[in-house]
């Protein structure tokens, strides 16, 4: 009988003995159980853990240690450019004028000028918006010529009278402008010629032109020079140059405007999104080199920009154009700022209802302590533009004596653009029956001197911002999202432009005016608006705005959501969202980015047809009320706030360089708002500042601040990690 065995004894012989001379199983960590009752995570709740926080401090960093570095070589009296360490010294040189604005390029484009200057320039550089490109025919060629403003014609012939050149609807409306101010004029003690009317009509029906040689001209024009081979002929050219080409010149160029009515993107005479961003590249492009000296484009990467965006932007605009200021000029840092708080800053206002009238855009916005009141921002589309336009068809209706004018020729147009600077006005005591002469000036023609007799055209027209129902809007909206759609949100797939509810006010106050538009045309055909929901009821776009399950503003992400395998893929139209067959109040749909997005009801349909019908409809409303309706909206029924915006009005622009503007807006606020006429107040901006380039200077003020109190630029090392998703920690509003 065997005897028992000890356990040590069986480990030996069994080989149960432990040999692993305790070594992990695995190189994997081993992770600990989290206590579920105490547990705590420091992800992304410091500055340091976001990249853009992270770069502003390097930056700080590094401007603080050359700051020390210049003051100890100071001390020591060494210059910079002697010191041992060559690149070192030239790179504290270089810092030093940054400081004070030479190295930081300022840009405010608009629908017909750009201006665009360095930070420490006292006054920017001001150039048409525009390109000239070789074409098959120039822009007054085009639609068999049609010229504008538009005529009427019967059976095919224009009419002998002028009175009948623009339809009855316009005589209408002229003749009852007419009576109104002479109501107004009468009520204001004004004394009034009797037969003022007839005594222009008839003075301009017996006016001929006279004929002034050339060499006897001493304000002739110099036009751009072209070779005399068409085939070496340039293929663009900007700015001043463009509108300089002979109308009749070999080859044909055709002038091209990118941007239309403020941000809108000019897709109306551009047929791919491509050549509509090369143009304006372009523009800006050849604007530095000429106007600022930077011909070498490798030295713009130790340039910054700021670059100035309207209140109520679109998405799409600003995205494009970080991403040509990154990538395509390769400036070293870019920052945004909205043209209200920009002209604060110009002006040196901190509380300030800012009304910015340009040439083809009239926005108005509330401004407290440095930023936009959201709900305050209004974009109207019409401005110093239509006023020409005008004043040229009530001047015509008179029998102007230069009847053949047609403003889609250049030197048409700087003609009327000229006569609406020199003659309007919104003084009442200057309105009588006077007498002037213009000159004009066509490439390859003697000079022709006309003379002509004017009443009450000249301020007629400007008062038209307080009827903008007698502006043509009829070509507005043509091909509007043509080529460019909206934006989108990457998360849930609805329309994330912003909007304000004054500005809602505004297209609810339009769909009164203006008739309805027919869906845009989108690649030679019509959109179907099958993709949204009807309603029976009529449409109201302020109840739908308040809808609390319709988000004015829906939030940004990061990334979509991708669709599930097996879900049924919906039917895209033209890049826009279509309902999934058998589902036809919405369903899954697919945005114009690619990304199928789900709706549990018809909320993102809602959305969707919101946005369709905002773009539908052309925002315009009477200047006066629209100033109205943005303070009321800015204040949010805060008495004190709302007497701060009465009394700091303040009107910026080239479309309101009108003598007594100011007064006479004044008075119809007044009028308007008697309990409040002890504090409206409009003021000129100070120090003699050139109400055109108020905003401009604002942006210079804020470039010029020191990197420590300035967060909002987008550098571009970051920018290539994280693209335009930086907008939503760089930007000083919500993006």
């Amino acid at each position: 009988m065997v005897g028992k065995k000890s356990g040590k004894a069986l480990q030996r012989e069994e080989g149960l003995a432990r040999t692993d001379n305790n070594l992990d199983l695995t190189i994997w960590p081993q992770v600990n159980m989290i206590n579920q009752k105490n547990y705590y995570t420091e992800y992304l709740k410091r500055d340091d853990q976001y990249l853009a926080y992270r770069t502003l401090q390097d930056e700080n960093r590094n401007n603080m240690v050359k700051e020390f570095r210049d003051k100890d070589r100071a001390l020591a009296g060494v210059e910079p450019n002697a010191a041992a360490d060559d690149a070192a010294a030239d790179e504290a040189a270089n810092s030093l004028p940054e400081a004070h604005g030479s190295k930081i390029i300022v840009i405010h484009p608009g629908s017909q000028n750009l201006r665009i200057g360095l930070a420490n320039d006292a006054l920017p550089k001001s150039v048409p918006m525009c390109i000239a490109k070789q074409w098959r025919e120039n822009e007054s060629e085009e639609d068999g010529g049609e010229p504008k403003p538009k005529r009427v014609k019967i059976d095919n012939e224009l009419p002998a009278e002028p009175e009948k050149w623009f339809g009855d609807e316009f005589a209408t409306q002229y003749t009852g402008m007419s009576t109104e101010l002479k109501q107004r004029m009468r009520l204001n003690k004004r004394r009034l010629m009797p037969n003022s009317k007839e005594l222009v009509v008839n003075y301009n029906k017996k006016v001929y032109s006279e004929t002034i040689t050339e060499h006897n001209d001493p304000h002739r024009i110099d036009w751009t020079e072209l070779p005399p081979d068409p085939r070496k002929a340039p293929m663009y050219f900007t700015g001043q140059a463009a509108l300089r080409i002979p109308e009749k010149s070999k080859p044909r160029y055709k002038v091209f405007w990118p941007l239309r009515n403020g941000s809108w993107f000019n897709e109306r005479d551009y047929t791919d999104k491509r050549t509509l961003w090369n143009d304006i590249i372009l523009i800006i492009e050849d604007t530095i080199k000429s106007q600022l000296g930077l011909d070498r484009k490798k030295d713009w990467a130790q340039y910054s920009c700021v670059f100035i965006i309207p209140d109520l932007y679109e998405r799409t605009y600003v995205t494009t154009v970080l991403d040509v200021l990154m990538r395509e000029f390769g400036f070293r840092r870019a920052c945004f700022m909205q043209e209200s708080v920009a002209a604060t800053f110009g002006a040196g206002y901190s509380c300030s209802c800012i009304v910015d009238i340009g040439a083809q855009k009239t926005s108005i916005c509330c401004v407290d302590d440095g930023m936009c009141v959201e709900e305050s921002r209004m974009n109207l589309k019409y401005g110093g533009a239509d006023v020409t336009e005008l004043f040229m068809k009530m001047m015509l209706y008179d029998h102007f004596p230069y009847e053949e004018i047609n403003l889609k020729r250049r030197y048409d147009f700087l003609l009327a653009e000229e006569l609406k600077w020199k003659h309007c006005t919104m003084s009442e005591g200057t309105i009588t029956v006077l007498v002037d002469d213009f000159h004009l000036r066509a490439a390859g023609q003697d000079t022709r001197k006309y003379s002509f007799k004017f009443y009450d055209e000249t301020m007629l027209a400007p008062m038209a911002y307080f009827k903008p129902e007698v502006f043509d809007h009829s070509n507005k909206l043509k091909r509007r999202r043509a080529i460019i759609d909206r934006s989108y949100d990457l998360y849930d797939g609805s329309p994330n432009d912003p909007t304000s509810h004054s500005q809602t006010a505004a297209l609810q106050v339009s769909s009164t005016l203006l008739p309805p538009e027919p869906a845009p045309e989108r690649n030679g055909t019509i959109t179907s608006m099958t993709a949204t929901p009807s309603r029976e009821r009529p449409f109201n776009l302020l109840s739908r705005l308040n809808d609390p399950t319709i988000e004015a503003t829906p939030r940004s992400s990061v990334a979509g959501s991708p669709a599930p395998e097996g879900t049924p893929q919906p039917i895209a139209t033209n890049g826009r969202a279509s309902p999934t067959p058998g589902n036809a109040m919405g369903g899954d749909i697919t945005n114009a980015n690619g990304v199928t997005v789900f709706a549990s009801n018809d909320a993102l349909a809602e959305k969707i047809a919101l946005a369709e019908t905002r773009d539908l409809i052309l925002p315009v409303m009477a200047l006066d009320a629209a100033i109205l309706t943005s303070i009321h909206a800015g204040a949010r029924g805060d008495d004190k706030k709302t007497r701060d915006f009465m009394g700091g009005i303040m009107v910026v622009g080239g479309g309101a360089k009108f003598p007594n503007f100011n007064a006479f807006l004044e008075e119809r606020l007044k009028e308007m708002q008697p309990a409040f006429a002890k504090e409206i107040l409009i003021g000129p901006p100070p120090r003699e500042l050139d109400q055109q380039l108020v905003v401009w200077k604002g942006g210079s003020v804020f470039g010029r601040l020191s990197s420590s109190g300035n967060d909002s630029w987008v550098y571009g090392r970051e920018y290539d990690v994280l693209g335009s998703k930086l907008l939503a920690q760089k930007c000083m509003w919500n993006w």
